[in-house]
């Protein structure tokens, strides 16, 4: 990794959040790592806020438009393409970032030469608060096939561009609905080297109702290109199970119930220990 204080792109995808948008910002240019951070704030399929945009000495915030596919992931990749620093980080607009997260990850990837570095969150749901917090252990690829680890979530991801744009690469845009396209990402990161971890929550995440909660016809569509695109999932029948207990559950819930049945007896199969066959 170049230099003592390598320099972090922070990409911000929004849409019509501004309220939640300038917290998430003023998180970021508050860090107090000593390195230059720039922050790209991506408008996805709305307007453009140029008022953001600053160039004060070390925190850089500069707005653009999504040019790629409309929706999360194509936001993320405009934001990706644009920047320059040695380092990309993300952050969701409704999430944000604690002051010294950005300064324990540089020194933790430094220490465990790891191209990749998550931490905790502080999950947020109205009244209600509690952390997550994923280990080492849990961060390596097999792991991450097994037991999809929630705690790693992507406004904690910092990772060098190197790595990035040549063995792991962008942000999935073909994914359907883009179900899933965080756990995909991770997946790669996880197969392109080490992920070093900081255990201690440094992202507040707010939580919601999922937008896939009645989405189930593209939830079983995204399965089923996760499952092609990952030949892990081949070698490892629990984790495979918990893919198809999925998918049948989805199956069930639009009624196409022959074919849930008979995934649900496949998940049997795979693994008579995976609560969705049930």
């Amino acid at each position: 990794m170049p230099g003592s204080a390598p320099s972090v792109d922070v990409v911000i995808a929004t849409h019509n959040r501004p309220d939640m948008l300038r917290r998430a910002l003023d998180a970021v240019l508050e860090q107090t790592y000593s390195g230059d951070i720039t922050v790209i704030v991506v408008f996805d399929q709305s307007d453009l806020d140029r008022s953001l945009e600053s160039d004060s000495p070390g925190r850089r915030v500069v707005v653009i438009p999504n040019t790629r596919t409309p929706g999360l992931a194509g936001a993320r990749n405009s934001g990706i393409v644009h920047g320059t620093s040695a380092l990309v980080g993300f952050c969701d607009d409704d999430d944000f970032w604690r002051p010294t997260k950005v300064a324990a990850q540089v020194e933790r990837m430094t220490a465990d030469r790891a191209p990749t570095c998550v931490t905790g969150i502080t999950v947020n749901y109205g009244d209600r608060s509690n952390d997550r917090i994923p280990t080492a252990e849990q961060m390596t690829l097999d792991n991450l096939v097994r037991h999809r680890v929630m705690a790693a979530h992507p406004s904690s991801v910092v990772i060098e561009r190197s790595t990035l744009e040549t063995t792991v690469g962008l942000v999935d845009e073909e994914i359907p609905g883009s179900y899933g396209e965080d756990f995909d990402f991770i997946l790669r990161a996880a197969a392109a080297g080490p992920i070093a971890v900081i255990e201690e929550p440094l992202v507040d995440v707010t939580w919601g109702q999922s937008l896939f909660s009645r989405k189930w016809g593209t939830i079983v569509e995204a399965i089923d290109y996760v499952i092609v695109k990952h030949a892990a999932f081949g070698h490892d029948d629990r984790a495979l199970a918990r893919l198809y207990g999925r998918r049948a559950f989805a199956l069930a819930a639009i009624g196409r119930r022959r074919e849930a049945l008979s995934t649900a007896w496949r998940t049997f199969r795979l693994s008579p220990r995976e609560q969705r066959t049930y």
